[in-house]
């Protein structure tokens, strides 16, 4: 539908242009398949092993979350080792 100002109105109006295509069945058959693709990083990959062999040590992520929930997780002793650790990794 096209406004034109306070009087002109025009009703619809049928889809026409270059972004309609239409392919003959001889090219359809031809044309190449799509195909999706899922890739997963190396870290997703070891995650998923790891959950699949059963290595996560539940009572210890178990006691951390409560650590965390309480405030008492975060120490200064575990933030310098987290931190000795991040730059010792980056060289």
């Amino acid at each position: 539908m096209q406004i034109q100002g306070a009087v002109h109105i025009h009703g619809p109006q049928a889809l026409q242009g270059p972004h309609r295509t239409s392919l003959s069945p001889a090219s359809a058959n031809s044309s190449p398949q799509v195909v999706d693709q899922l890739d997963l990083s190396r870290e997703a990959q070891e995650l998923s092993q790891t959950r699949q062999s059963g290595q996560i040590r539940h009572d210890l992520v178990n006691r951390v979350r409560q650590e965390i929930a309480a405030g008492v997780y975060d120490t200064d002793q575990k933030l310098d080792v987290a931190l000795d650790r991040l730059l010792d990794e980056l060289g």
